[in-house]
């Protein structure tokens, strides 16, 4: 009986150890989503989620378009939503995107400090999290951005504003204003930071005059990039300021904003001042073939998207994160950022800008 109860005790021992072996935390080890940082591929048509912030501007209708047609083209199912500029309307889109098993999220954040709950949320489920075009703040829920410099966008807007200045209203001093972009992009003070260094020089020693005395960031941003607040901002800058002065120069963070500066100096009987520029859309690129504006930034979208398809085909392959160009700090950690080269573009250099983009140039006619 004894010899009897002792098989019947081994033999119960072996079957526990069996099981523990083939199930429990074993099991779970070898089916779980490696987490986003061991650089774990997954399958050739997952889901790759892209939450952009609006279709307000060329560029952003643009990536809407191209991260469709090219995530598709590449295998991938694709969700690409826009919040309409809307920051509970983006969270509850990456929300979705995370509950539909995306492996990648791309965020064109409307606000780059108010999605680190989501964000984190997807990081927790393994989740690769892309920033495109803008830096995402405050949250561990990042893995890199793709952007093109945006200090040296900057500085290319600052110093085409110099030298249109020298091109095409003689001699100074200038009377010039300046502004920004909206505040809750981390783009937008980066474009004034870089602009600053190359003009505020030339403001301490006379050869440019802020007439307003509006020259600090908060005093200059433009809420929203909205183009109406930019353009009625302008107004009053010139019945204020400019009723017996001539504007000579105006830095713009961007080419809609550019475009209302312009539109309000010619309501005001202002000769159309120097004005900057961003992102080359079709209208701004007329006008600067035409010579109302003088100068756009070319940051190209199918660059930009190209970029970012890259990244999620190094990782569905499970190659990881390439190595960035540079790494920057978002609050909470230093984020690899793929830096891209802005052009600035001039009715001079245009047609070689846009050599490559057949669209572009049919408008240089």
């Amino acid at each position: 009986m004894k010899k009897r109860i002792s098989l019947f005790l081994v033999a119960l021992l072996m079957v526990a150890m069996a099981l523990t072996g083939c199930g429990g935390a074993g099991q779970s080890n070898e089916s779980a989503e490696p987490p986003a940082s061991e650089g774990g591929g997954f399958a050739a048509d997952a889901t790759i989620g892209v939450a952009l912030p609006w279709l307000g501007t060329q560029n952003w209708a643009e990536a809407d378009e191209m991260f469709k047609t090219e995530l598709e083209a590449a295998g991938f199912k694709a969700i690409v939503q826009h919040a309409d500029n809307k920051v509970p309307q983006q969270q509850q889109q990456i929300e979705s995107m995370i509950q539909n098993g995306a492996k990648v999220i791309v965020v064109g954040p409307v606000d780059g400090s108010q999605l680190g709950a989501v964000l984190e949320e997807a990081e927790a489920a393994g989740i690769y999290i892309i920033g495109y075009d803008r830096l995402i703040e405050n949250t561990t829920g990042i893995n890199g951005v793709v952007q093109f410099g945006s200090i040296k966008t900057g500085e290319l807007q600052g110093q085409a504003l110099l030298d249109g200045l020298a091109a095409n209203k003689g001699k100074g001093p200038y009377n010039i204003e300046l502004f920004g972009g909206g505040p809750a992009d981390p783009n937008a003070p980066n474009f004034f930071k870089g602009a600053m260094s190359v003009l505020q020089p030339k403001i301490d020693d006379g050869t440019l005059v802020v007439v307003s005395g509006q020259t600090d960031f908060t005093q200059c941003a433009t809420m929203d990039w909205d183009n109406s607040k930019a353009q009625a901002r302008m107004d009053s800058l010139l019945s204020g300021f400019y009723a017996d002065k001539e504007i000579h120069g105006v830095l713009s963070p961007n080419d809609g904003i550019a475009r209302a500066i312009i539109t309000a100096s010619e309501q005001a009987g202002q000769k159309i001042p120097v004005v900057s520029g961003l992102d080359a859309e079709n209208e701004s690129v007329k006008w600067v073939w035409s010579g109302r504006q003088y100068s756009t930034v070319a940051k190209p979208t199918d660059v930009l998207v190209g970029k970012t398809m890259e990244i999620i085909k190094s990782l569905q392959a499970g190659n990881g994160m390439p190595t960035p160009d540079t790494t920057v700090n978002n609050g909470k950690k230093d984020v690899g950022v793929y830096e891209l080269p802005p052009l600035v573009v001039t009715k001079e250099n245009a047609k070689e800008a846009f050599a490559n983009d057949p669209g572009r140039m049919e408008l240089l006619q």
